[in-house]
């Protein structure tokens, strides 16, 4: 199958490229068998080495990244090097503190010794997206290869170049053959890739019908499995809120990447008592972005990754006007095909898609609530559970809220982001299982109890 990748501004075909068949499949994961025991014998110190290799071939070559992924998917260029910034500072941190993480973990018991060991599984599968086709890749890959794992990445069908530009850099970087390859495959060749005894686990970064999908298929096969899924992340603005500093973080929180981020601010629920200063500065703001060419440093929002997704979030911010929300800016379609404006709809209630559905493109939806605890309900009345975060000027107040909504993680009087040093990611339909920190590098290794009477 031949597959051609639309640039989403030019709207152009770049190139086209063709589908793996299953010769070139089963190399791939003969390779990665072949690798697994050297690789995993190698010490802490020489993966490491490799990984801080890593990082520095990343920052050489991050200009030439940077032009495929906007290409690709069309993220502002200071976007693209900002994601490749933190993929290489992902490889140091795993290169620097994988140690502490896996070492063995003494426990008093009656035996003479006890303890519990950390190893490696094998082969790991990533099935990854494009929003941030970088980062999704390292923010799994240096944990994984830190712990001794080797990877086969199926990457979304319109990123291509960035999985071929990520395996080149690995291999310039002189990690071997067979620790980590690209799988050019569809959804059909995925599911018999999980199935393959050579894979011992899974991770996704995705929809929940993706995530729906792949946890079925790995758990038919009794693979592990880590899900990332969506979200429609809760900004709840309290009524002591710092409006000044709440919303330049609101404003970047929903419309950084166009909007495609699993946890950009969806939902802004805001107390009454300052909804309408904190709604009217929103919008001023919101109309003075500029939608244009990703290369551009006047742009400061991107053209969405394909035209279907434009057309996507226009069905829903049609139908919740028409369900009654109020448009405040935007709404209406670009001439690009792949360009939608920072919208804002206001007064967004119950029974309406900008309350129940994940917002994946430039457009806020603003809940108006009576109090703190009208605002917590509304946050935790989703199916998603991945961020929130929370504006007060009283931060015991603010843990307080924080640990009432149902999320993998809330910050208070911050932007919600992925930090390495901390566990990331969700519940409810938001998936399960954590990426990042100890917990991260721990999914997908054989945490083993070694007793000696």
């Amino acid at each position: 199958m031949t597959i051609e990748i639309v640039n989403p501004w030019t709207g152009q075909v770049d190139y086209r490229y063709t589908m793996m068949d299953g010769a070139a499949i089963e190399a791939r994961l003969a390779a990665a068998e072949r690798a697994f025991p050297a690789w995993s014998a190698l010490t802490l110190t020489e993966r490491a080495a490799v990984l801080h290799t890593v990082a520095r071939a990343l920052r050489a070559a991050k200009e030439a990244i940077a032009s495929v992924v906007s290409s690709d998917m069309g993220k502002l260029r200071r976007e693209a090097l900002a994601e490749i910034e933190k993929s290489a500072g992902c490889c140091e941190y795993y290169a620097e503190n994988a140690g502490s993480y896996i070492a063995d973990d003494i426990v008093a018991t009656d035996a003479q010794r006890s303890f519990v060991s950390y190893e490696p599984i094998g082969c790991v599968l990533a099935v990854m997206p494009w929003n941030f086709p970088i980062w999704q890749v390292f923010r799994f890959l240096s944990p994984a290869l830190m712990a001794g794992n080797v990877a086969v990445l199926k990457h979304a069908t319109n990123v291509p170049r960035c999985a071929d530009v990520i395996e080149r850099v690995l291999r310039e970087a002189g990690v071997p053959e067979g620790v980590f390859a690209t799988l050019h495959i569809d959804n059909v060749q995925t599911a018999a890739v999980i199935a393959d005894a050579r894979i011992k686990a899974v991770t996704l970064t995705g929809s929940e019908r993706a995530g729906r999908s792949v946890a079925a298929t790995a758990g038919a096969h009794l693979k592990k499995c880590v899900m990332e899924l969506g979200g429609s992340d809760p900004f709840v603005v309290l009524a002591d809120a710092d409006l000044d500093a709440a919303l330049p973080i609101a404003l970047s929180s929903r419309f950084g990447n166009a909007g495609q981020t699993c946890i950009a601010a969806k939902r802004f629920i805001v107390v009454d008592a300052v909804a309408d200063a904190f709604t009217e500065r929103f919008v001023n703001l919101a109309r003075q972005i500029v939608v244009g060419d990703p290369g551009s440093e006047a742009a400061t929002l991107a053209p969405m990754a394909r035209a279907d997704l434009r057309e996507a979030i226009h069905r829903q911010v049609q139908a919740s006007i028409a369900a009654g929300a109020h448009l405040r800016c935007g709404g209406e379609p670009l001439a690009l095909a792949t360009a939608y404006p920072a919208t804002i709809l206001d007064h967004v209630a119950s029974g309406m898609p900008a309350y129940h559905e994940e917002l994946f493109g430039p457009a806020a939806a603003i809940l108006r609530v009576k109090d703190e605890a009208e605002a917590v309900r509304v946050a935790n009345d989703t199916s998603f559970g991945l961020g929130a975060s929370i504006w007060t000027r009283d931060r015991e107040r603010g843990e307080r809220v924080a640990r009432g909504i149902a999320a993998g993680a809330v910050f208070v009087n911050a932007l919600v982001r992925s930090d390495v040093r901390l566990p990331f990611g969700g519940t409810k339909s938001s998936g399960f299982g954590r990426e990042l920190a100890g917990h991260g590098i721990h999914e997908f290794m054989n945490i083993k109890t070694i007793f000696v009477a």
